[in-house]
C-alpha cells in the first residue's frame, strides 16, 4: 500500500461521471479508467472531447498508456475505451463477469448473434487477479451489486470503486438495474471498507448534492465515519431496506438503453448501415416497474 500513484481526474458535467488517469511517477506508465465518449441524446451527435483531453494530459506529462480499464458496462455514458485503444495501442480490460451482463442484455436487445463472451476486450480480469501499472502493484476486487460485473481496481494506495460508494454526503450506488442486488452491494462495500483506512477512494460519479462543487476523492476511514448510508446502516438488513426504498423512487438513467448496447460491446458504436449512418436500437417497455420522472 506504500506505492502512491498520481491520480488525475476528469469530470464530465453532462453525465456527472469521473474519469481517471492513474500513473506511476517513477516509470511514467499509466492506466486510463472509465473514460467517457461524449454523446448528445437530443441530436444524436458523438464527440471525443473528453477522451482527447485525457490524451492531451498524457502527452503533456510524458506518460505511456499501459491499460485502458473499465470497471463495468456503464449505464449513463458511452465508453471511449475503443477510441483510446486505437489512439494509444494500449489493451482494454474489464472484469470477467461482463459476460453475464452481455448474456442478460443481448436478450433485452434481441441480439441472438451477439458474442456474449467478453471478446470485445483484450483482457478479462478475474477476482483477485494482480497486475501492474508501471512498478505499482494493482489488484482486482469483484464488487457486484450495482451491476453483475462491477469490479474495483486497487492501484497502490488508490481504489477506483466505480458505482459502489459515492462521496460520503451522497451515500451508495443504486442496485435496481437488471442483475443488481442490494445484498451483494453491501458485501462489496464491506470488502472495500476493509482496505487500510488511509486508502484513497475514487468514485465513478458525483451528483453535487446541495449544488456544491464536484468531488470524487475520500478515504476508507472517511467513508466509514461519514457515508450517509454506511454510517447509518449497521446491518445488512438495514442497508437493504434503505437502499431498496430509495431505488424504488429513482427513474432509470436517461442513457441506459442507449449506452448498454455500446458499452457491452467494448465501447464500439454500431456499424454504419448502407447509407453510412450508425443507428442505435432500444426496446420499449423492457425495464418494467421503473419510476418515471
Amino acid at each position: 500500500m506504500s506505492a502512491k500513484p498520481i491520480v488525475k481526474a476528469f469530470y464530465d458535467d453532462r453525465t456527472s461521471s469521473v474519469q481517471y488517469v492513474a500513473s506511476d511517477p517513477e516509470t511514467k506508465r499509466c492506466a486510463i479508467i472509465d473514460p467517457v465518449l461524449d454523446f448528445d441524446e437530443k441530436s444524436g451527435a458523438t464527440a471525443t472531447r473528453h477522451a482527447d483531453a485525457i490524451l492531451a494530459y498524457i502527452k503533456e506529462e510524458g506518460l505511456e498508456v499501459e491499460w485502458v480499464l473499465d470497471t463495468h458496462p456503464h449505464a449513463d455514458h458511452f465508453s471511449s475505451a475503443r477510441y483510446l485503444k486505437e489512439k494509444t495501442g494500449a489493451p482494454t480490460a474489464i472484469g470477467e463477469k461482463v459476460v453475464e451482463v452481455q448474456k442478460l442484455w443481448k436478450g433485452i436487445y434481441n441480439w441472438p448473434d451477439f458474442p456474449a463472451d467478453g471478446s470485445q476486450w483484450d483482457k478479462l480480469f478475474a477476482e483477485g487477479e494482480q497486475f501492474k501499472v508501471g512498478n505499482i502493484e494493482a489488484r482486482v476486487l469483484f464488487s457486484p451489486g450495482h451491476t453483475l460485473a462491477s469490479i474495483t481496481y486497487v492501484i497502490g494506495d488508490a481504489a477506483f470503486v466505480h458505482d459502489t460508494l459515492f462521496m460520503p454526503d451522497s451515500g451508495t450506488a443504486r442496485a435496481d438495474f437488471p442483475g443488481g442486488s442490494a445484498s451483494r452491494l453491501w458485501d462489496s462495500i464491506q470488502e472495500i471498507l476493509s482496505l487500510p483506512d488511509e486508502t484513497r477512494i475514487f468514485t465513478g460519479h458525483d451528483y453535487q448534492p446541495g449544488g456544491r462543487e464536484p468531488k470524487w476523492e475520500s478515504t476508507v476511514v472517511e467513508q466509514k465515519r461519514e457515508n450517509k448510508h454506511m454510517a447509518k446502516c449497521k446491518t445488512r438488513e438495514e442497508f437493504i431496506k434503505v437502499r431498496e426504498e430509495r431505488d424504488q423512487t429513482l427513474p432509470m438513467p436517461k442513457l441506459i438503453l442507449h449506452a448498454l448496447q455500446v458499452n457491452m460491446n467494448g465501447g464500439r458504436l454500431p456499424e454504419p448501415e448502407a447509407n453510412g449512418k450508425r443507428y442505435l436500437k432500444f426496446p420499449l417497455d423492457a425495464l418494467e416497474g421503473a419510476a418515471w420522472d
